[in-house]
Formats: structure tokens, C-alpha cells, sequence
């Protein structure tokens, strides 16, 4: 609160200022391949015709532009013998804007080459040649109903869809969120998100909080070599250096959280930096003002990161870093009196659950020559989910209230832990200014502690427990994958981009000896790109699924039936045209065929496939898995979008697709994730306001529609038994609920004081409260036995405010100035 209290004051001074208010633009501008500084490189500003703005990098490739007006620039940047390119930049009085600037070398000479416009929405790694899309930190913060999470963010996009409103899973082309893959510096990382059950990739509450991220990747389809271990998507994420000129705090209060970063040099004669900052859940409050969370649980939640950034000598840097969170939730229906809708709750136990995420590491990149670039990352990771359930014995009386029978007693609980520690290193060689040669290994080291136990009959408080995971490493088991590949610019016009990849799992002794990726991009003319890709793609399993057990009746040993389980794998092929209609208006279209084979499924005949995993707060406990299983994803995908280079952006976009799988009993059937059909539509609008033009007011709106889930029918008699749902094989997914419909709505107005900036923001999600069904859940009902579940609706009306403040917190050191 002091701190606060504080920035409240600083802001009313500042407001007195009557001199225009200004800002600082600083950077580094390096070699795309080989990240050597560029010596003399010219930066200007395009929008300013009054006064002119410009300057050239230093000899470490440093740049700075002093006493910017503040507002949306555009920086062109050249060098000789380099492509020219234009970024846009938004200023604001409380933080300075620092760039990291990378130039691609021009492969054809002797013709002169001209600005004609920005590049916009380029991915960084030049390798990607088709399904890949860059994400800004601007981008998670301007889009309404995205929360400030890069996953959510990325299910704007076409071929990209969120599974569930009250998670960030993302369903890439049909494909399961399990094939989704997070890396950071080099190296996969743990899911990112708080409240991870076992085995997903996403969660309700990001861990990865956007204000430490740079620039970053997310592939969706054939992805460049280097890539590995997914077969559905990757996130490639950057973490952003601390300012190291001046010590910068931002403060953040909303629904999502109370949070705060700090930044800065450390110290007057260095060009070290540091990051820090750290999140606590503040949703507890929201609870007792009364505001619906779709859950009469309370989440309690808090995460945190850093980055220490030291430069070296003629390029290059080493970092320290690290990004982690711990959660906990109750979820109690011991206290109700009357039946009532949990978002996240089954309806005959009280859930005690929590987990933890933790990653650390060192990096190194460094530019041995003109030529060379080496970058080595060594990281440890660790992640635990936890939970014990209380059975509770209760029935409806007349008057429908609860008539409970008995005290809440254990029925089940379980612990995983995994760590992991993770070495990756990559030598980049640029051969000359048409070949290009990327090579690396990275070699993951895991243990596990796997325990579960549960009563042979949950209802019966005197039943024996059973184990069904006692597993604890030895030795740790290994994942090593490598890549080499290659970049020919053949043609002023045309691009090859080839490699292998490859990788191998101890644990199940599963090889990937070679997978080939291949791509091709011609631009047809200088607004106009047609790209083809092809790759082939595996990835492990979830691990506990690995170490799944039972005991043999006769010997009474542990037999792990799914320890050899082998990679999934599939074959993806691409086609891609993308137009620039005007400088910040953009079409693009993509068609696609995925064929997954080598899949798991049931040894027994059944409709199980492990393609219809890996969304919501479910396990699962497959007695016996195959790699027979097969499947298919093929559509195609249209996008029109308008960037944010002034004060208008639009994004529309339209996925139509089908998503097929055969299980065991070698029936062709829709996957849990074919929706068919998905529309996207964003807007926003921003309005310069104040004399001083000081003062920003931004409105957005997003609305998608999209075709319903999948179901099958239920066998009562086993979900009666077993308490939860279970479908039967005959029937499954031919039925769908109804389509999925959600308006969004966000407005933020800013206010630039001389050197503090406010922000306060209000982000309606589902505005029309449209009750989208996200599925059936088990309640037991002994009324009418055929009937025990009802529908579960997906997340209301979800009001999301904040208030965030960033400034200066001292002059700048001495030992940066220029």
C-alpha cells in the first residue's frame, strides 16, 4: 500500500509539468545469424516531419534516441549490405522502450533496395517457413479476453482454438493440447501454469507473466528442425533483458492479481541489468465483494521471475534467469446446503489440490566471429501436482436440500513429482550470405516420484487402499534430441529451408532416428509469398501415464504395463499464400493435411485414443496402451488482418477443419477437439486525448463462434460404479452439444504524467453471460439412476479490472549516459 501511496503522489507532481512530455528509445542492433553488433547502423524516425530524429549504433551496436514525444513511431532502420526493415514503437512517459534490433544480410548485391514498408508480423526465427506466428507483448495486452496470457492470446488466431474458457489449453488443428510444447532459452520447460493437473500443457492462471517477455514464436505446423518432442505446437519464448540505464518499477492490482517488477542496472558502470518481480492471487477479495468466478472455490496463487543479464566484450551475453509459481485451491461442497454448478468440482467429494512449477538456468550466447554464433543454456526444472479427495455420502431431500449421511472420509490422493535438468547448446554458421547451417543437441535428465493410492471401494470408508502409481527413479532417464539444418537463399525470391531432427527416450527405449523437415517460400512479387512446408514429427507420452501400474495376483509384483509405450508421431504438410493488401493490411490462407499414426490406444477393443487428451482437470488410467492408433487433421484457414500501426487494428479470421481418429476396435470417429468450424473477429480502436496528447482511451471487442463438442452416450451402470463419467465405445462423439458463442469487450484509458504513466483497464469476458456447455459431470442421483450427471456449463460473465503504474525510480547512471 506505502508503495501505492507513493507512485499517487509522484503522479500529482508530475502532473504539473507543462513541458511536452517526452521519452527515451534505446536498443542494440545485431546480425540476424551470427548476432555480431552492427557498427554504425542509422536509425530514424518516418513520422516526425517537424523535428528530426536520428542517430547511428555505437561499437558495441548500442543506439539510443533521446526526448521522443511520446506516442506510436515508426524507427527505420539500415545498414549497408543488409535488408532494411521498420518497427513500431509505442512510447509512454513511465518506461522507456528498448529494442533488440536483428538485420538479415542481403544475399544478392548490386541492386538497390528500398523501404516500402514494415515488416509485419515476421517471425524471428527466419527457419519457419509456414505456420508460424510472432506475439508481442502489446498483442497480449491489446487483445480483449486474453487476459495477458500468450496462450490465450494465441487462440485468436486461425487454426487455434482455447478447449475450455476456464483454462488456457490450446487446441492446435484438432490436435490434443498434450502436443503443445513451451521452451525457453533453448530448453522445454514445465507446464507454465498454475493449477497443472498431471500430464497437460495449460491451466487456468498462467504462470508466465507477460511483462517478462520479449518478442516470441508460436509454430503451429512443420516446424523447423531444431523443434522436437511435439507434435501439435510450439511456443518458442524470449525473456526480455532488465532496462540497464535506469531503475524502472511497474505495479499492477486486478482480478488476476496484485503484482510488481522491478528493473535496472546493477551498477553506475555497467551494462548489467536485472529483472525481478512477483504475483499474488488477489481473487480471494472478488470472492467476498461477490463476484461470480465461475467456482465457489477460492484459488490462492502467487508466482514470480528474474533475469540477470551481463554483457560481454564484442558481443554476446551470459543470463541467469528463472520463472516460477505455486498454487493451491479447495474445492469444498461438504459446506452446501443446495445443489450448485462448480466449474471445476466433481459433485461427491471435497478436493483438496495444489502444485508447484519451478525452472532456473544460465545461458550463453555468444558471436565467436563474423561467421560463428554459439548459444548454451544448462536449466533445472521442477514440477509437482498434488491432491487428496474426501468422499462425501449424501442424497436430496424433498425440499431439495442436501441430507448428508456421514463425515467426509478419504477416498483417494496422489503426489507427482518430476525434475529435470536440462542441457542445450547450438553452433550457428553463417557460410556466406546464401547459406546458412544451424546444428545442436539437447539432452534432458528426469526423475520421478510417483505415488497414488485409492480405496478398492471409494463409498466404503472401511475399504483397503490401493496403489496404482509407486514409482521412483533409479537412475535418471533420458530424453536426446539433436538437429542440424539448413538455410539456401537460391534466389533474390526464393528460400529453401531443410534440416533433420531426431531424438531418443530412455525409458521406454523409443527412437526417432530421423525426422525430416523441409521448406520452400517464393515470393512470387514484393507483396505477394507462396510457402509449402513438409515434416515429420514425434513426441513422448505424458509421463506418469509410463509408470501406470498393477499388482499380478499371483506374484503380487508390479507390472507396468505402459513403460515401452513408443513416440506419437506424424506427418505434416503445408501450403501457405499470404498478400500485403497495404503496408499494415495482410491476407493470408493455408491449407493442411496431418496424418498421426504410432498413437496409443487400448490393447482390448475400445474408442480410447490418447488424441482425446490433455484438456481439463482429469487424469486418466489406461490399464494397457498400444502404439497402433491412427488419425487425420486436414483443413484450411483464412486470415485478414489490419496491424496496429496507428490507432486501428483488426484480425479476422475463419478455420474450417476435421479432426479423425481410429482406437483399438478400428472404428473411424470424430476426436473430442473436431469442432469443424471456427470464426474469429477482433477490433480495436485508440484515441489520442489531452492538448499535450498525453492521454489514451482503447476500446476492443472480440466475438467467436464456433461448432460444439463432441459426446458420446453414457454407460450408467459404469458411472454409476465408478463415480464419474463413462461413455460407451458404441456411439462415441456422434453426438455434439450446441455451438460455442462469446462476445468480449475491453476498454483501458492511459494517462502520461512527465515521468509516471497510470493505466486502468476493464476486460468483460463472455459480456452476454452466454452459457456455452463445456460437458457432462457425474452427480449422483438416486431418484433416477439412468440420469446420473447433469450438463456443466463453461465460464459466465467474467469482469476483469486493473490498474497498473510504471516510472522512473532514479535519474540515469552516469557510466550509460551518451
Amino acid at each position: 500500500m506505502k508503495i501505492f501511496l507513493l507512485a499517487f503522489f509522484l503522479s500529482i507532481i508530475s502532473l504539473g509539468y507543462s513541458q511536452e512530455i517526452t521519452q527515451n528509445i534505446r536498443g542494440k542492433i545485431v546480425d540476424a545469424d551470427t548476432k555480431m553488433p552492427l557498427i554504425g547502423c542509422t536509425i530514424k524516425l518516418l513520422n516526425t516531419a517537424a523535428v528530426f530524429y536520428g542517430t547511428t549504433t555505437n561499437l558495441t551496436g548500442d543506439f539510443t534516441l533521446k526526448n521522443i514525444p511520446i506516442g506510436k513511431h515508426e524507427l527505420a532502420f539500415n545498414y549497408t549490405g543488409y535488408t532494411p526493415t521498420v518497427r513500431t514503437v509505442t512510447l509512454n512517459s513511465g518506461k522507456e522502450s528498448i529494442l533488440i534490433i536483428e538485420l538479415e544480410e542481403s544475399s544478392f548485391v548490386g541492386s538497390e533496395i528500398e523501404v516500402v514498408g514494415a515488416k509485419k508480423g515476421e517471425v524471428i526465427n527466419e527457419m519457419a517457413t509456414v505456420s508460424a506466428q510472432s506475439f508481442t507483448i502489446e498483442e497480449t495486452n491489446r487483445y480483449a479476453g486474453s487476459r495477458g496470457d500468450p496462450a490465450r492470446m494465441m487462440s485468436n488466431y486461425a487454426g487455434a482454438q482455447g478447449a475450455d474458457d476456464s483454462r488456457n489449453d490450446i487446441v492446435v488443428r484438432g490436435n490434443s493440447p498434450l502436443g503443445v510444447l513451451y521452451k525457453i532459452e533453448g530448453v522445454d520447460i514445465p507446464n507454465p501454469n498454475h493449477f497443472a493437473i498431471a500430464g497437460s500443457a495449460g491451466g487456468p492462471v498462467a504462470i508466465l507473466n507477460n511483462k517478462f517477455l520479449s518478442n516470441s514464436d508460436f509454430f503451429m505446423s512443420a516446424f523447423p528442425a531444431e523443434y522436437g518432442n511435439s507434435m501439435a505446437g510450439v511456443f518458442d519464448i524470449n525473456l526480455r533483458n532488465g532496462n540497464n540505464s535506469i531503475h524502472e518499477f511497474s505495479g499492477q492490482f486486478g482480478f488476476l492479481g496484485t503484482e510488481f517488477q522491478v528493473e535496472g542496472p546493477l551498477s553506475a558502470n555497467s551494462k548489467a541489468s536485472y529483472l525481478i518481480g512477483g504475483r499474488y492471487s488477489t481473487l480471494t477479495m472478488m470472492k467476498k465483494i461477490g463476484v461470480t468466478i465461475g467456482t465457489d472455490a477460492v484459488p490462492l496463487y502467487g508466482d514470480g521471475a528474474f533475469k540477470f543479464n551481463f554483457p560481454l566484450k564484442k558481443g554476446g551475453d551470459i543470463s541467469f534467469f528463472g520463472i516460477g509459481g505455486a498454487s493451491e485451491i479447495e474445492i469444498l461442497i461438504s459446506d452446501q446446503e443446495e445443489p450448485a454448478q462448480d466449474a471445476f468440482g466433481d459433485q461427491d467429494r471435497d478436493q483438496y489440490f495444489g502444485s508447484q512449477m519451478y525452472f532456473t538456468g544460465i545461458s550463453l550466447t555468444k558471436p565467436i566471429n563474423q561467421k560463428t554464433f554459439i548459444k548454451s543454456t544448462i536449466a533445472y526444472g521442477r514440477e509437482n501436482q498434488h491432491t487428496n479427495h474426501e468422499y462425501i455420502l449424501r442424497d436430496l431431500n424433498p425440499d431439495s436440500t442436501w441430507n448428508y449421511k456421514a463425515a467426509p472420509f478419504t477416498m483417494m490422493g496422489y503426489q507427482y513429482l518430476i525434475n529435470k535438468v536440462s542441457a542445450y547448446t547450438s553452433v550457428t554458421r553463417k557460410i556466406n550470405s546464401k547459406h546458412l547451417i544451424k546444428a545442436g543437441i539437447n539432452l534432458d535428465a528426469y526423475t520421478f516420484n510417483m505415488q497414488d493410492s485409492i480405496r478398492n471401494d471409494i463409498s466404503d470408508s472401511t475399504s483397503a487402499f490401493k496403489a496404482r502409481w509407486d514409482y521412483k527413479s533409479v537412475n535418471p532417464d533420458l530424453l536426446l534430441q539433436a538437429f542440424v539444418q539448413w538455410r539456401y537463399k537460391i534466389t533474390p525470391s526464393l528460400v529453401l529451408n531443410a534440416g533433420l531432427h531426431s531424438q531418443y527416450f530412455s525409458l521406454s527405449n523409443s527412437v526417432s532416428p530421423i525426422e525430416p523437415r523441409v521448406g520452400l517460400k517464393y515470393n512470387l512479387n514484393e507483396k505477394s509469398v507462396l510457402a509449402g512446408g513438409v515434416g515429420m514429427h514425434s513426441q513422448t507420452q505424458p509421463m506418469y501415464i509410463y509408470t501406470y501400474h498393477q499388482i499380478d495376483p499371483i506374484t503380487g509384483d508390479k507390472v507396468y504395463h505402459n513403460i515401452d509405450m513408443d513416440f506419437s508421431r506424424s506427418i505434416h504438410t503445408v501450403l501457405s499464400y499470404a498478400t500485403s493488401i497495404k503496408n499494415s493490411l495482410k491476407f493470408k490462407t493455408e491449407v493442411y493435411y496431418q496424418h498421426l499414426y504410432n498413437i496409443p490406444v487400448e490393447t482390448t477393443s475400445s474408442s480410447f485414443s490418447l488424441v482425446n487428451q490433455g484438456s481439463g482437470f482429469s487424469r486418466f488410467f489406461p490399464n494397457d496402451l498400444q502404439n497402433t492408433g491412427t488419425g487425420q487433421n486436414y483443413g484450411i484457414e483464412f486470415t485478414l488482418q489490419k496491424f496496429f500501426n496507428k490507432s486501428f487494428f483488426f484480425l479476422t479470421t475463419v478455420s474450417l477443419y476435421n479432426s479423425k481418429y481410429r482406437g483399438s476396435d478400428g472404428v473411424l470417429r470424430d476426436t473430442d477437439f473436431n469442432g469443424n468450424y471456427i470464426v474469429n473477429g477482433l477490433v480495436g480502436k485508440e484515441f489520442i486525448l489531452g492538448k499535450k496528447k498525453n492521454k489514451k482511451l482503447g476500446f476492443g471487442g472480440k466475438i467467436t463462434f464456433a461448432g460444439g463438442k463432441r459426446y458420446g452416450y453414457v454407460d450408467t451402470v459404469a458411472t454409476n460404479e465408478l463415480k464419474e463419467i463413462v461413455f460407451l465405445d458404441e456411439g462415441y462423439n456422434t453426438q455434439r452439444f450446441r455451438e460455442y458463442f462469446r462476445l468480449d469487450f475491453k476498454v483501458n484509458y492511459t494517462l502520461n504524467a512527465a515521468k509516471v504513466t497510470h493505466e486502468f483497464g476493464l476486460d468483460l469476458v463472455n459480456v452476454f453471460n452466454t452459457p456455452n456447455i463445456l460437458g457432462l459431470t457425474y452427480v449422483p442421483n438416486e431418484t433416477n439412476p439412468s440420469e446420473p450427471y447433469q450438463f456443466r456449463n463453461q465460464l459466465g460473465l467474467l469482469p476483469l479490472f486493473y490498474y497498473k503504474i510504471e516510472f522512473k525510480l532514479n535519474k540515469r547512471s552516469r557510466g550509460l549516459q551518451e
